[in-house]
């Protein structure tokens, strides 16, 4: 098991919801959770994945998700069990779609 984690700082904040999940962890996929925290603005992300050798892959998936999005002061945790980053992105959506229907 590989753990990957990434800060992002300079972030649009958003108060809209509380956490959201996404996703099972299974053979093939991931599951995403979402939580708001107290992190100076920053998005931190930790990433357990069975899959070595792709923290540039998983950067760069990440920086798209977090660019995109209101996601200062947000922890995101990923389970991932060998998703394809089609797969993580979508998942990624997901979640952050449920944490913003979460306030409504």
């Amino acid at each position: 098991m590989e753990q990957l984690g990434f800060s992002f700082d300079g972030l649009a904040s958003s108060d809209r919801g509380i956490y959201a999940i996404a996703g099972v962890v299974a053979s093939g996929d991931l599951e995403i959770l979402i939580e708001r925290k107290a992190l100076d603005g920053r998005c931190e992300v930790a990433i357990n994945t069975s899959i070595h050798g792709f923290e540039t892959t998983w950067r760069a998936v990440m920086q798209r998700f977090v660019t995109n999005r209101p996601l200062a002061d947000t922890r995101v945790t990923v389970n991932d069990s060998g998703a394809t980053p089609a797969i993580v992105s979508l998942r990624l959506a997901q979640a952050a779609q449920s944490l913003d229907e979460e306030s409504r």
